[in-house]
């Protein structure tokens, strides 16, 4: 009898174990059914959006959700198995600032890539290529790293690192992760091609505006400034430098700058010799930098700036400058991708800053032939036909009687003696080749006469005779408008004229007239201002002297010698 419970007790354990190993059987396919959901959601959340760096994100973000990892991340390959690009999930934004190397995927991160298969450790440290974590790196263990392929190219790499359990990962996560990474590559496929569609979209229509913007006649600056902004949103960098030669070409000088630091380094200079700038400027192709501040870039060096990107500007037989990008480090350097749409756009505006340049060039030379042309009609035509009536009328004097008659006749004469040398003043400043970066002689003497018509109470007169903007050297022409301003300066102090005549003849000698109507010299008045006159005719080899017309007023006369300046100029070599 006493057998008899030991007997019934034994199904009773049996069916203990089997209701226990089916609880853990359900719990198992529940889990992975769970597991299941949840990846079949990462992919659906993963394809349901076409910017590729949101795709990107999101992939990593669900890898590490999935797998229960601490930390995750996402490494971008470029042309050269570099990473152009890493996306880490889990550092803390203390954690990230404290890193200050760009993992450029080498060591045990490239294994994924060279083995195009997965790798899962228990800890980093047992990997024979694990060269250890950078400064700033959190120390991590346990690794899972799987190859995220579109089609037969090996995209990227996604890791995984410390499982929260403290325990290692399995090969079901590998498998959830390579299931993810598989299903992933067609979303990125399509990302990546929208991605490019839409920067070619974009570039092509950054090219139209700069060629409307200079066939319209927009200032090469302002082009040039649009040309930085645009290149700097489109490679998504965070500053963009357009540095032109300065005249010796000895530097390199930052005149164009967009960024949050764009105030700060527009005017700072690049040595041409022994940079990468001046490499990029003498050859004409463009370069990358791993690290900025490693370069001899004296404005972003100390700005905590890494990865750079120069291309130039210009055509390879013209190089105009050089397009500097810069992105803070520790970002991803700019990939080749990148560099070929920067350097196509940069010489795509460069090209249209020739056409633009040779367009006005073709127009000011219309102009001048047409100044020209003009010039010729006046000096062959108009002129010859005043000479001609004038010489008619002096003819004529003689055989007029009435005295008052002859008078009017001999007045009429001089008004076209005067409007001949005022029209061949015409014609030698039609002559002259335009300048608009610097006003004429001309122009300044006039400017001279207006700006001293409201202290003197009368707009003075002004007569400018023979070749005043090509014959007088510079310096000669600054000591002119000084005793100019002088001779000015005195009449409206002490003449007290209602009257003021300028005139300026340009020959063989620099005569400079200036007469008044006033109350004179006074016999006993302060000279110091002539003398200031007389000594700057007499330092230039010329003639000061200050006289009382019969009529009563001041007359002053300033002459210097022109002749020997231009023979000893002509026989200078061209």
């Amino acid at each position: 009898m006493s057998d008899i419970p030991e007997r019934s007790l034994l199904p009773k354990m049996r069916l203990d174990e089997l209701i226990s190993e089916l609880h853990v059987r359900l719990e198992s396919a529940l889990s992975t059914r769970d597991r299941v959901h949840s990846l079949l959601e990462a992919v659906l959340s993963i394809g349901s959006d076409l910017d590729l760096a949101t795709v990107l994100r999101r992939l990593t973000e669900a890898a590490a959700t999935l797998v229960d990892a601490r930390y995750a991340g996402l490494g971008v390959l470029d042309d050269d198995g570099r990473f152009a690009e890493f996306i880490p999930v889990g550092l803390s934004s203390e954690q990230a600032e404290g890193m200050h190397v760009f993992p450029f995927g080498k060591g045990i991160l490239a294994v994924p890539t060279r083995d195009r298969a997965a790798l899962r450790l228990r800890d980093l440290a047992d990997h024979p290529d694990f060269h250890g974590f950078p400064e700033g790196h959190p120390h991590m263990h346990s690794f899972l790293g799987v190859p995220v392929q579109v089609r037969e190219e090996v995209f990227g790499n996604l890791y995984l690192t410390e499982k929260r359990n403290g325990g290692e990962f399995d090969e079901e996560d590998e498998a959830i992760v390579t299931a993810l990474a598989t299903a992933a590559g067609v979303a990125i496929e399509n990302a990546r091609l929208y991605e490019e569609t839409r920067l070619r979209e974009r570039w092509l229509a950054a090219s139209t505006e700069i060629t409307t913007r200079l066939l319209s006649g927009a200032d090469s600056d302002e082009v040039l400034g649009y040309l930085a902004q645009q290149s700097r949103e489109m490679s998504d960098a965070d500053v963009a430098v357009v540095l032109l030669p300065e005249p010796r070409e000895r530097d390199l000088i930052a005149e164009i700058a967009d960024g949050p630091v764009a105030d700060q380094i527009i005017g700072s200079p690049v040595t041409m010799s022994d940079t990468k700038c001046g490499w990029v400027y003498r050859n004409g192709a463009p370069a990358t930098i791993d690290d900025l501040r490693q370069a001899k870039c004296p404005m972003l060096t100390h700005r905590g700036f890494g990865p750079g990107l120069l291309v130039p500007i210009g055509t390879p037989d013209h190089t105009r400058g050089v397009l500097l990008l810069g992105k803070m480090s520790p970002r991803s350097p700019f990939n080749e991708a990148t560099r070929r749409m920067i350097d196509a756009f940069s010489a795509q505006a460069a090209v249209a800053l020739e056409l633009a340049e040779a367009r006005r060039d073709a127009e000011r030379l219309v102009v001048l032939e047409e100044r020209d042309r003009i010039a010729k009609d006046l000096h062959d035509v108009v002129i010859q036909r005043l000479f001609a009536s004038a010489m008619t009328l002096m003819s004529t004097v003689r055989l007029i009687g009435d005295g008052e008659a002859g008078g009017r006749v001999q007045r009429t004469i001089d008004d076209l003696d005067e409007t001949i040398r005022e029209i061949r003043s015409t014609v030698f400043a039609l002559q002259l080749p335009s300048q608009p970066q610097q006003s004429s002689l001309r122009d300044r003497i006039l400017t001279a006469a207006e700006s001293a018509a409201r202290s003197l109470g009368c707009q003075p007169g002004v007569r400018l005779e023979g070749s005043i903007d090509t014959s007088v050297p510079e310096e000669v022409g600054e000591q002119l408008l000084a005793v100019l301003g002088e001779a000015l300066s005195n009449v409206a102090r002490h003449a007290d004229a209602s009257e003021v005549h300028v005139s300026v003849q340009a020959d063989d000698r620099l005569t400079l007239h200036v007469d008044d109507n006033g109350r004179g010299i006074p016999e006993n008045g302060r000279r110091s201002g002539l003398r200031n006159l007389a000594e700057r005719a007499s330092s230039l080899g010329g003639e000061f002297s200050v006289d009382a017309p019969p009529a009563g007023g001041t007359g002053l006369r300033w002459s210097v010698p022109l002749r020997s300046r231009r023979e000893g100029a002509a026989r200078v070599p061209a």
